[in-house]
């Protein structure tokens, strides 16, 4: 796995788990204008391996692996962590970061989060400790209404900082919300334009999308891969 630039040691690790079934330019943007703004060391993408959120992925995680290593290859201070791929059973972001607190019992850790996965916090398992574990950064659309009332507007409240030096001073436990420039991108509409016989050109990278037209594993033919009985956390 690559290491993170020179002089960054202490700076804190941005954490983008997903399915990435495909991994598309949405997904790296966002990545990209989190790490520039909150001068993050690294992000480093997890790619899921069996997640508690979906019926099923269509994508190998091998695969799905492979296509997210070549679409931030050459993007420095991005790196890839497989750990949820290698993990057997349910994947789980609270056992995630309890490895890598292990792993950096000091290191400012920061979950990134979509604004849609952030509304479903309250579903996930044991999400109370993912604060207790890491810092909590919300991607956000312009003009987007953090909640008022409810377990998410008691967490803004109580953890909640508009101050990005919060993030590097402390290990865990703040709430951030930023507002990045959205692409209008879903994984599931990218899919279903590429069983229409669609090209993904500049949607996807293009490492990714020579993946996708070699192996297709995006074909009409082709069944979704792992089903499983739905449970209760998104990411």
């Amino acid at each position: 796995m690559p290491s993170a630039a020179p002089g960054a040691a202490a700076l804190p690790i941005g954490l983008f788990g997903g399915t990435f079934d495909p991994i598309h330019c949405g997904h790296l943007r966002t990545a990209f204008e989190l790490w520039q703004e909150l001068k993050l060391a690294e992000v480093r993408f997890l790619p899921t391996g069996s997640p508690p959120h979906r019926d099923h992925l269509y994508a190998s995680a091998e695969l799905r692996l492979k296509m997210v290593a070549a679409a931030i290859a050459d993007q420095p201070g991005f790196v890839v962590d497989d750990r949820e791929v290698r993990r057997s059973g349910v994947s789980y972001s609270v056992d995630t970061l309890t490895d890598l607190r292990r792993e950096y019992p000091q290191r400012s850790l920061c979950l990134l989060l979509g604004m849609d996965a952030f509304l479903g916090l309250p579903n996930w398992h044991r999400w109370r400790e993912l604060l207790t574990l890491a810092h909590i950064v919300v991607a956000h659309r312009p003009g987007w209404r953090a909640p008022a009332k409810g377990p998410l507007g008691e967490i803004l409240v109580d953890h909640g900082t508009g101050a990005i030096r919060d993030l590097h001073e402390r290990p865990a436990g703040c709430l951030f919300v930023h507002a990045v420039t959205q692409l209008e991108i879903s994984s599931t509409e990218l899919r279903a334009l590429i069983v229409g016989g669609r090209d993904p050109r500049y949607l996807v990278p293009d490492a990714v999308r020579q993946i996708i037209r070699e192996t297709r594993c995006y074909a009409a033919q082709q069944g979704p891969r792992s089903p499983r009985p739905p449970s209760g956390e998104a990411t």
